[in-house]
Order: C-alpha cells, then structure tokens, then sequence
C-alpha cells in the first residue's frame, strides 16, 4: 500500500523542482514525544481524557484520527467502524453524528463508571490550543473541511498531517501549502541513498515509519535536508531498551504508546 501511495505522489509532484521542506510545529523540547491516539494507558484511546493526559504528561503532540460521519461532521475515531471501542456497532460513515454522541466508548477499566464519547474535532482543537500539537492522522476527510476548522481555532501552526493516500497529499497541498505533511519510508528503503531518492521524489516534510528502519547515517541525512524524522516505536513491550536504541542512532521524536513513561526516562537522561 505504502508503495502505491508512494508512486501516485510522485506522479502528481513531477516537475516541482523547487521544493523545500515546511517547517514542523515548534516545540518548546529539542526530543519530541507523540502520544499515539492520547495518552490511553489510562483513559481509552482518542477520547478527550486521553488528550489531557497526554498534556499533562508534558508530551509535544497528540496522534488523532480524523474521520467524516454520514453528515459530516469530524469526529476522531481510529478504525473505520465503532465496533472495537464502543457500545454500537457500524462504519463512522454510515453513521450520523446524533447517533456517534450517544455511544460510550468503553473503558479501560470494566469497573469504571466514568463515561467516554467520541470527541469531535472541533472538542480536540479547543482542548489542544496552546497546550499541545496535534499530529493528525487523516483517515478519512476532506483536507478543506478539516483545514477550515484549524484555521477557525487559529491552530495552522499547531498541526502537522499524517497522509494515508496520494488524493490527500495532493488535496492538502491545494488546501493549505504550508501544512507540514508526514509520510512513511517503505519498508524498503533501507540506506542513505534510498532515503535521497525517497525524499526528492515525494517531498516529504516529515518522516515516519518504523524506528527499526533508520541508522545513524540516515538520520543525519534527514537531518542535513532539515527533515525531521519522528518514527513509530509504540508496542506492547515498549520500554527503555527501545528507547535507548532511537537515541542511539541520533532520533530525535517518536510516536509512543507510553508519553509519560518516555518522558521521565528522557528527563532521567537530561534530554528533557
């Protein structure tokens, strides 16, 4: 899938040869830290609770998936039906709106009376401005709609977009010019060369991937072309040995499922 993305980019990129990569939000912390769909060690997963934990842990970003109801409307929701994470059952887009805030999203704890609803995006803008970034994972949204919304919270320089297929990238790029957008390196993309072709085909302004897939030559690369380069490392064992290995080879952000466990281990190192 990666590769198809990939190559329907490039095709719709050829001849822009004067590209330079924009600007990733600022951070007040040179090591970035995203809370994959919030801080969910507690709370469930991309529900309003997860993401004030994951501002109050100190991370940089929250990871959020955007999806579109029957009418409409933005919601965050990460797999394209309600089945896994609440009491419905149905795709996020067959379903309206009205229907999606009544469901409750189920608890991490099964003793827990408190009571979780999926949140929409304009609820996300709101609780993130000035207090965290957002890293917008578009599942499924018209980048127009969803960049009207940003601009209306006056966040433009708060949120950098994820792009899962070649119409967002593209869509995206007419919406909002200056939108930082992240792709993921191929699995096989596995060298300082690789990664140049990669970079100068597809113009990526961020990368991603796994952090299995970088070494310390190709971090310094990305690096020399101002890109920042801010891989997934979340698992169920994550932990510091994994954490050691992306310092090791010189990354400098990571997408966790453990924000506030990543964050005391860097501020333990005095990276924080």
């Amino acid at each position: 899938m990666r590769l198809v993305i990939v190559t329907a980019i490039f095709l719709l990129l050829s001849g822009t040869d004067s590209w330079q990569p924009n600007p990733a939000p600022a951070s007040k912390h040179k090591f970035i830290v995203a809370a994959h769909r919030g801080d969910h060690v507690i709370y469930p997963e991309n529900t309003l609770a997860a993401y004030q934990e994951a501002i109050k842990n100190e991370a940089d970003y929250v990871e959020i998936d955007l999806r579109t109801t029957k009418d409409g409307q933005l919601i965050s929701m990460h797999d394209a039906n309600v089945n896994r994470m609440t009491n419905g059952s149905g795709l996020v887009k067959d379903l309206t709106f009205n229907k999606l805030e009544q469901l409750k999203v189920k608890n991490k704890d099964t003793t827990s009376v408190e009571i979780h609803r999926i949140p929409t995006f304009k609820q996300i803008l709101k609780l993130c401005k000035n207090k965290i970034n957002i890293y917008l994972d578009f599942k499924a949204a018209d980048p127009a709609a969803a960049y009207q919304m940003i601009k209306e919270y006056k966040m433009e320089k708060q949120v950098l977009v994820y792009i899962n297929g070649a119409g967002q990238f593209t869509g995206w790029r007419k919406a909002a010019p200056q939108m930082p957008l992240m792709l993921s390196l191929p699995d096989s993309v596995k060298s300082v060369a690789g990664m140049e072709q990669f970079i100068d085909k597809y113009q990526v302004d961020i990368l991603d991937g796994s952090y299995k897939q970088y070494n310390a030559e190709m971090v310094k690369f990305a690096e020399s072309k101002h890109i920042p380069i801010w891989p997934d490392i979340q698992s169920a064992g994550e932990g510091p040995a994994d954490w050691d290995k992306a310092l090791a080879i010189g990354l400098t952000g990571l997408q966790t499922d453990h924000p506030a466990a990543l964050v005391k281990y860097l501020k333990e190192k005095g990276l924080r």
